[in-house]
């Protein structure tokens, strides 16, 4: 197996990414590709004791870069020897498995529609997170690939979210609930309201486990598996949940360094601190898939850290050995609305 790394696209230089594959490659005893660069990524190698390129790591050489301020709708026919889509255009020729970036969100969305390609089928591909939970882990999608969507759009991502929680997290006939202002059926826009008709039409013919509307407050404690919304409302939940958690932990850590007493006592709750911390830690995960496209692509945080690249390799390869897309393509006859003219005007009316 072989997974291309864009090493260019994060917030810390490539450097991370390197170290981040050496411990993948390692690890996981797996192939990797380092896109970007050359000389930069030789660079890092060197800094990480290497003279030579090590068994198993290869180079292809990209010479632009897409940045962050980047406008997603051209800059893909632009730089066309950025290292992201150079990556993408390797991954769509069948070079590697799977790519792993944490380069500018919407350039790679775009980038993998026009090159990987969606799978047929599938309106729009949708970023999905693993979330921490009382009760284990959930997925989020969508959480800022699509900012309007339609009705049909948030069907699909209910069934690729259940596959992808049934195939990533073992999660058995997984829980998928709406998010929504309130738990009635006739809660929301208009959006919402019809797409609480469509999921229950597939839990009706057994497709997928819908359970109904749900409220972003209890989301953390376990309510169900697969939170479905469009990436807007999706993108205000997940950095509001983030910046909860952080703030969570700065209040312990001050907390526990007050006085004394209080130090002896983070010492005897240390493990479980740890342990929380690393639950709500998105090290540990790595990325959010790109569900939809025909082809394994993680989206690694911005700023992510060499065991962040470790992390999001290892769910690369999970995603690879999945079945996933497979999965989602058998389905795709049951993810379309029965009225694609009544689906054509509303996409109209929000577009």
């Amino acid at each position: 197996m072989k997974i291309i790394v864009d090493v260019m696209g994060g917030d810390n230089g490539p450097g991370v990414f390197v170290k981040g594959a050496l411990m993948a490659a390692e690890e996981f005893n797996v192939s990797i590709c380092l896109v970007g660069r050359g000389e930069e990524i030789l660079q890092a190698l060197r800094d990480e004791g290497y003279d030579n390129i090590p068994q198993g790591i290869e180079i292809a050489h990209a010479s632009e870069v897409i940045e962050m301020e980047d406008d997603p709708s051209t800059v893909v026919r632009v730089k066309k020897d950025s290292s992201m889509l150079a990556g993408l255009k390797m991954l769509a020729d069948g070079y590697g498995d799977a790519l792993v970036s944490s380069g500018n969100t919407g350039a790679l969305l775009s980038g993998s529609t026009l090159t990987a390609k969606r799978i047929k089928g599938i309106r729009r591909a949708a970023l999905a997170p693993i979330i921490p939970t009382l009760k284990g882990k959930a997925i989020l999608i969508d959480c800022g690939a699509n900012i309007e969507c339609t009705p049909e759009y948030l069907l699909q991502f209910a069934y690729m979210g259940s596959a992808y929680a049934e195939h990533i997290l073992d999660i058995s006939n997984p829980r998928v609930g709406l998010l929504n202002i309130g738990v009635e059926k006739n809660k929301g826009t208009q959006l919402q309201q019809e797409t609480y008709r469509l999921l229950t039409e597939a839990a009706e013919n057994g497709r997928i486990n819908f359970i109904g509307n749900i409220e972003s407050r209890d989301i953390m404690f376990g309510v169900c598996d697969v939170i479905v919304t469009d990436g807007y409302s999706g993108n205000i939940f997940l950095k509001t949940m983030e910046g909860m958690g952080m703030m969570f932990i700065e209040l312990l850590r001050n907390l526990f360094g007050k006085s004394t007493k209080t130090k002896i006592a983070a010492l005897m709750v240390n493990d479980g601190i740890r342990d929380m911390r690393k639950l709500m830690d998105y090290n540990e995960t790595g990325g959010a898939p790109l569900l939809g496209i025909s082809k394994p692509i993680i989206k690694a945080h911005g700023s992510a850290k060499a065991y962040t690249v470790r992390s999001a390799i290892k769910q690369a390869i999970m995603y690879v050995n999945s079945g996933i897309i497979d999965d989602i393509t058998a389905n795709i006859d049951y993810m379309r609305v029965d009225n694609p003219a009544k689906q054509q005007a509303a996409e109209n009316g929000q577009n």
